[in-house]
């Protein structure tokens, strides 16, 4: 094996088109490269505040509660991900030990398997202990981009021009978001979820993304008892993010499976979502959570709370890529997100690697066969618009 060199923090920003979830006229990612000294690269990402994540990559060590991230990962193997997050967490007091620092260590540790798989000419579920499971399964999520203030007949046509492409793409799982449809009262989304389900058929496992809409927890449960007759499988984040109190008490008496923790940062507040708040369902994301390393974990916790984790991906096609690899490697994630579809996409999305879609096939990916991630970066793009 050869070890790390360089550690190198990207922000790629790009000019926002109509449909990036954005309200600025850039969309922005980080990008962590992490080369060995025989130059093979491997590459990781996280979406949430790149500028500052790229500091805190490159910030350099003050002392021992304050380390910098390159002095433990430079001259390090790779395939030692695992160990090599845990000696950057514990030498990060001052850091904070959720948050932002551990969205930056999410970049650099997926950056780092992909770079193991690479050296190993191996796949990343290989290097997570093997397949548990045939392939993974992906749902869409039906994002019609900014709606608010368009009456509720255009955006069910956007609807169904998006569920219409989804189903020719091969997906059997998808998700409607009520993100830019907080116009609408909550009789007025049910009726909008019944009208859902009827285009997407009823083959398809439909859940739905409520995000945050409810204040109390007696309101979404009034929502979510309706949307079980529509056999809606999960409601994702349903009311605030903190209101650990209020998901505990929905968790115990809603019909549907209530999912927390999308932001959620790390193992030990994966811990509290499931149990304090004893919710059946989490999303944390890769990109965000910890990378592969804190993910694997808090799966294993799932296995033994007796939950389900389902990864939130909003980022690029790489994050996508990355919850392939760690549903066929898990026990216990029966979907993974998976954004990245026309017409509803970016520059970001779209072009950032190579295949931006995998095969989809009866509604599963077969196990990818690549090294590392199995996918390209492209360094044109990277470059053109790097910060």
């Amino acid at each position: 094996m050869s070890v790390v060199v360089d550690v190198e923090a990207v922000v790629v920003s790009v000019p926002a088109e109509g449909n990036a979830f954005t309200e600025t006229d850039t969309e922005d990612m980080l990008i962590v490269l992490v080369t060995d000294e025989n130059g093979l690269v491997g590459f990781g990402e996280c979406g949430a505040t790149p500028h500052v994540l790229k500091k805190m990559i490159e910030h350099p060590s003050e002392h021992f509660w304050s380390t910098g991230i390159k002095e433990h990962v430079v001259g390090r193997d790779p395939i030692e991900a695992l160990a090599i997050y845990d000696s950057i967490y514990h030498a990060s007091s001052y850091h904070g030990r959720r948050g932002s620092w551990i969205n930056a260590l999410s970049a650099v540790d997926i950056a780092l398997y992909d770079l193991a798989g690479k050296q190993l000419d191996k796949p990343v579920w290989k290097l997570l202990g093997g397949a548990r499971q045939p392939g993974a399964r992906p749902y869409v999520t039906l994002y019609p981009g900014d709606t608010r203030g368009e009456p509720t007949h255009q955006i069910l046509k956007k609807m169904e021009e998006i569920i219409e492409l989804a189903h020719g793409m091969g997906f059997t799982a998808m998700k409607v978001p009520f993100i830019g449809f907080t116009e609408l009262a909550d009789h007025d989304i049910v009726e909008f979820m019944t009208e859902c389900r009827r285009l997407v058929g009823d083959d398809i496992t439909l859940g739905t993304d409520p995000g945050y809409r409810w204040s109390h927890w007696q309101e979404a449960l009034w929502v979510l008892n309706r949307l079980d007759d529509l056999r809606v499988y999960f409601a994702e984040v349903p009311l605030r993010h903190d209101d650990i109190e209020g998901y505990r008490e929905l968790a115990a008496r809603s019909p549907v499976l209530v999912g927390a923790g999308e932001f959620s940062t790390g193992r030990w507040e994966a811990k509290e979502w499931l149990e304090r708040a004893n919710v059946p369902l989490l999303h944390c994301g890769i990109s965000r959570a910890g990378g592969f390393t804190e993910l694997s974990r808090i799966s294993e916790m799932c296995e033994l709370a007796g939950a389900l984790l389902m990864p939130h991906s909003y980022a690029t096609a790489i994050s996508d890529f990355c919850n392939i690899h760690l549903q066929i490697a898990s026990m216990q994630v029966p979907m993974v997100e998976f954004r990245t579809i026309e017409p509803v996409t970016s520059i970001l999305r779209r072009d950032l690697i190579h295949p931006a879609m995998p095969e989809i096939k009866d509604g599963i990916v077969a196990p990818p066969e690549g090294p590392g991630l199995g996918i390209e970066l492209n360094m044109d793009l990277v470059n053109q618009f790097r910060q």
